[in-house]
C-alpha cells in the first residue's frame, strides 16, 4: 500500500543509533546513508526515510500520526521495544495484546528521541 514513509529529525547523529537498532530488530537493513539521514528497505520496495524536514524548518513530531511496522512474530514486537528503551527512546506502550482490534494483534509503541510514535506489530496468532 505504501512506497515509503519519511520522519522529519533535527538530529541525525543523536537518532542514528536508535533507529539502527530498532530497524535491526524488524530485519530491516539501511540502503542509503548520507550525512544528515539515511534510508532503510530497499530502494525499490518499502522503505523508510530520517532526516530534515525538506523545507528547511525544524521538523516536529505529528501529533496524533505514528509509523507501524510489520514483524514477523511477538519476539521481535519485544525486541524492538526494548532495542526503543535502550537507545534513547521512550515507552509509549509495552509489548502486549490488543485484542479490541482483532484476536491476534499483538503490538508496542514507542517514541524516538525526538518523539516520532513508532509501533511495531505482529498479527499472527503465532507466539
Amino acid at each position: 500500500m505504501f512506497s515509503h514513509i519519511t520522519l522529519g529529525i533535527n538530529d541525525f547523529a543523536a537518532v542514528e543509533p536508535f533507529y539502527d537498532a530498532i530497524m535491526e530488530t524488524l530485519g530491516i537493513l539501511p540502503f542509503l546513508r548520507h550525512e544528515t539521514g539515511k534510508a532503510y528497505g530497499t530502494a525499490t520496495g518499502p522503505k523508510l526515510f530520517i532526516g530534515p524536514a525538506f523545507d528547511g524548518e525544524p521538523a516536529g513530531a505529528g501529533n496524533g500520526n505514528h509509523a507501524a511496522f510489520l514483524a514477523p512474530s511477538r519476539a521481535i514486537v519485544d525486541a524492538f521495544h526494548a532495542a526503543a528503551l535502550a537507545h534513547g527512546g521512550s515507552d509509549e506502550g509495552a509489548p502486549g495484546l490488543r485484542s479490541h482490534y482483532h484476536p491476534n494483534y499483538y503490538g508496542a509503541y514507542v517514541r524516538d528521541p525526538e518523539g516520532n510514535k513508532l509501533q511495531a506489530v505482529c498479527h499472527s496468532a503465532r507466539k
